[in-house]
């Protein structure tokens, strides 16, 4: 045998995790015990093969450790309020996906029976608070009635 072949392997954190596995005792990181992946990450390996949950709590790690030692990037207001809008115009341009957002919260406040009488008071209020909008509306009904 080679001295290659003798080295023990060298051990690996899903070997001996430093915390148990969210998934529980049994699981690893690539499935069943058999030490086969899952059929979800057939063509995966490493971090990306793990369940998100461990990934979760790798990223975790080291983002606390970043921010420790100082080398976490933070974020100026100019470079977070250009990351949202980059994020809103990517999420804008599903059509379907933002039609669904409006018909949920249409029918979330269309539900609420009081908030549609408030808005419908509100209306009332601001139109008929315009003298000169109100006597053009009586005259066009007045006129529909062949009233002169």
């Amino acid at each position: 045998m080679s001295s290659m072949d003798q080295r023990e392997p060298v051990a690996r954190e899903e070997e001996h995790p430093a915390e148990p596995s969210p998934d529980g005792p049994e699981s690893g990181i690539h499935g069943p015990e058999s030490g086969e992946r899952s059929a979800h990450h057939a063509e995966q390996r490493g971090f990306a093969a793990m369940e998100e949950a461990k990934q979760k709590l790798i990223a975790s790690k080291g983002g606390r450790a970043a921010h420790e030692k100082g080398t976490a990037h933070e974020f100026t207001p100019e470079e977070a309020r250009l990351a949202g809008k980059k994020g809103g115009e990517a999420v804008s341009k599903n059509r379907q996906h933002m039609a669904d957002i409006g018909r949920r919260g249409g029918e979330r406040v269309s539900q609420d029976r009081e908030h549609m009488a408030q808005i419908g008071r509100k209306g009332g209020e601001a139109v008929s608070g315009d003298r000169e909008h109100m006597a053009q509306i009586g005259r066009k009904g007045g006129e529909a009635r062949g009233e002169h």
